[in-house]
């Protein structure tokens, strides 16, 4: 959700977006494709569904692609009243952004660290300086020169040696997460000839400065589920397997601790984790479990002096606490509290330095900063006075430094980048990002946090932003945004290309539905398995509460959510689809109860503690209740716009596809439903800072034009 940076909207058109006009419509009349039906009798459970677009997902057969290119092409000419407007969005937003731009540097192991980008490049360069940022600057990787000749191009997990000689990255030019790890020589700059296949990207270099860790994927399901050691130089066939997870609901990964004194193998599911340790200098070792795997046992480590901390639930600290044990007895029964448990303060994480403590709490849906000294003399929290702001730890990799480094953004705010010293307590802001084309100016917009009650009485945070001086009328368009699951937090952000949007009128909302972890953990515990459902009706209670309040009315109401937010939209259009103008679901995962028993399929065994195993009748009957695909129905539909990717590994592109085929057949109404189909990307979109928001000017074309703002 990296968004960019604001520019000028003439007065004339903001003045238009309060008085909304008749929309254009396409002037040919344009059939809709039609897919071809093929009834396919899925049973179990003794119970039988009929999937007549089944076959949808016979990847690369002729009749499917033809399929998703009709449906392209029927976008395309159905929308094409508007596509100078889309264009016009897309150099709007990208002309807030500074091309020229730079990350702020980070200091690590000898060297500073810098991400650049040029004018008129859609990719990073990735450079460091030695010892002193006015030193000649070493460049990595030019992004941009690797990625020529490709439509996707994704380049991460960069990991230098302690020597600062070799850099182990993973490159992925396909957009379906399969990444391979290559090795270059820093002081050559030759990078070795031989890559190392279907991995997640990541790696971790042992003490010794030859020995790379690596985790490896399923090349069927890309469940990510061996750990490999590789030794430079030599063939990646011969590469050693460490470790295999055999359990097909938990994946694992490798990495280094802070101290670098130990690798460390992680283990995980939904629900439980577990941990191996490895002196780091003697990589030919065997790796140790710290603390056996216990359902429902969730930790994580962190190495300091001789001891460990650990951030677990332990004891039934469902909001989690923070325990200690000496690095030479790891057993839980050896474990120790440092911060107790409290019902009332979620503890999201922790940043080891050699004379501090920092905690990351939520507490209320708010993040807060806890600073302690390890000699017990301070404990104070960073001041924050605001409701709708987002601020966390970020590039912190000295450990021995006083200086905490912290983004800090909300609503109405472009993001900073902010350097703390934790002794003297002095503040210092090295970069807010620049909002350009002059006409920005954060007094000129308000945010606040409202509470809507749901339908078990339960009170649902939203934070919203608009331009001030809106009216309580109910003629404001409002977009409200969702997404409620995997414990994942929805904070306020900034985002300079909704500039767009809440110049020309509209109201952002963020629902902070259960599911996710804004107000704890019990919030998540709320919105999963068999209470799935509270996240749903929690999304349709905060868009009739926006209404029955004044900030806006059905005519003016669209909704928008990814992935497993897409599955809340197509839920919510299933539940309540006459409170919505318009809805825009990307990557949305809608055929929940095929897709979970199809193990086959990259995820779906890792997600049984999230959805629940439909393979037991129970969690079965309540997916089908719910799942979008399975609940179309014949009855009006609001104006839907679908979005995929074709190579998508997380959410398949045939879900949507199906979900579409289906609304289609049984629409009652007359709005449009539009599906479009990246055939060069996966789950996460277009690569590229500029080629992404081609798709954010699509979405919001596709609102503004039902609002009769398309110019």
């Amino acid at each position: 959700m990296k968004n960019l940076i604001a520019i000028s909207i003439v007065s004339s058109i903001f003045a238009a977006s309060c008085n909304t006009k008749e929309t254009s419509k396409p002037t040919m009349d344009i059939t809709p494709p039609k897919a071809d039906k093929i009834a396919k009798h899925l049973e179990i459970h003794d119970d039988v569904r009929v999937d007549e677009y089944y076959w949808l997902n016979q990847k690369d057969e002729p009749e499917v692609i033809d399929y998703l290119e009709r449906e392209n092409d029927y976008y395309d000419k159905m929308t094409a009243h508007t596509k100078e407007f889309k264009e016009d969005l897309f150099e709007e937003m990208k002309s807030r952004i500074k091309e020229d731009d730079e990350s702020v540097p980070y200091f690590y192991n000898g060297y500073y660290y810098i991400t650049r980008f040029e004018t008129g490049k859609d990719y990073p360069i990735y450079t460091r300086k030695k010892n002193s940022l006015d030193a000649e600057e070493e460049v990595l990787f030019n992004v941009n020169e690797m990625a020529e000749g490709h439509s996707f191009y994704n380049l991460r997990g960069i990991n230098i040696s302690l020597d600062n000689k070799w850099a182990a990255f993973g490159i992925d030019t396909v957009s379906r997460r399969k990444y391979t790890i290559y090795i270059k020589n820093l002081e050559t700059g030759e990078i070795l000839p031989q890559g190392i296949g279907v991995t997640t990207g990541s790696s971790t270099w042992a003490n010794d400065n030859k020995t790379l860790f690596y985790t490896r994927k399923d090349e069927q399901t890309l469940r990510s589920n061996q750990i490999f050691k590789h030794i430079r130089g030599t063939d990646p066939s011969t590469d050693e397997l460490i470790f295999t997870e055999d359990d097909e609901t938990f994946g694992t990964y490798v990495y280094k601790s802070k101290t670098n004194k130990y690798l460390i193998i992680g283990c995980y599911s939904t629900l439980t984790s577990e941990f191996q340790i490895l002196d780091a200098n003697t990589p030919e070792g065997k790796f140790t479990i710290f603390q056996p795997r216990e359902r429902g046992l969730e930790y994580g480590i962190s190495h300091y002096g001789d001891s460990f901390y650990i951030l677990t639930n332990k004891d039934d600290a469902t909001n989690f606490k923070l325990m200690k044990t000496p690095e030479k007895s790891t057993l839980k029964e050896n474990w120790k509290d440092v911060i107790p448990h409290r019902e009332d303060v979620l503890v999201e994480d922790v940043d080891i330095f050699k004379d501090y403590l920092v905690v990351s709490e939520r507490n209320n849906g708010l993040n807060k900063l806890r600073i302690i000294r390890w000699d017990e003399t301070e404990d104070y929290y960073l001041p924050f006075d605001n409701e709708t702001y987002t601020a966390y730890t970020t590039q912190n990799p000295e450990f021995d430094t006083k200086v905490l480094r912290y983004r800090y953004n909300s609503l109405t705010t472009p993001a900073s980048v902010i350097d703390f010293n934790m002794e003297t307590r002095d503040k210092t802001i090295k970069k807010e990002v620049e909002v350009l084309g002059g006409k920005f100016d954060k007094n000129n917009y308000e945010s606040q946090r409202v509470w809507a009650t749901a339908e078990d009485g339960t009170k649902i945070p939203i934070s919203m932003v608009y331009r001030k001086g809106i009216k309580k009328d109910g003629s404001n368009p409002l977009l409200i945004y969702g997404y409620g699951s995997y414990g994942a937090t929805i904070d306020p952000y900034f985002s300079s290309s909704r500039l767009s949007l809440l110049d020309r009128g509209f109201i952002f909302a963020i629902a902070h539905v259960r599911g996710g972890e804004y107000l704890g953990r019990q919030w998540y515990e709320d919105g999963k398995l068999l209470k799935k459902k509270n996240t749903f009706t929690d999304f349709v209670d905060a868009s009739k509460f926006l209404i029955a309040e004044g900030y806006t009315s059905k005519d003016h109401l669209y909704a928008s959510g990814g992935s497993a937010g897409g599955l809340l939209m197509g839920a919510v259009l299933n539940m309540a689809p006459e409170i919505y103008n318009g809805v825009i679901a990307s990557v949305p995962f809608v055929d929940v109860v095929t897709t979970m028993l199809d193990d086959s399929i990259p995820l779906t065994t890792g997600e049984y503690d999230e959805w629940g195993n439909p393979n037991e009748p129970e969690y079965y009957n309540y997916m089908k209740s719910y799942s979008p695909y399975d609940n179309v129905s014949a009855k009006e539909y609001p104006n839907i716009f679908v979005t995929t990717g074709y190579h998508d590994s997380q959410v398949q592109y045939w879900e949507p596809a199906k979900w579409v085929a289906k609304l289609r057949e049984l629409n009652k109404g007359d709005n449009h439903i539009y599906f479009h189909t990246n055939m060069d990307a996966g789950h996460g979109g277009a690569s590229g800072r500029f080629e992404a928001l081609k798709e954010v000017a699509m979405d919001y074309a596709f609102l503004l034009d039902l609002e009769g703002i398309a110019e």
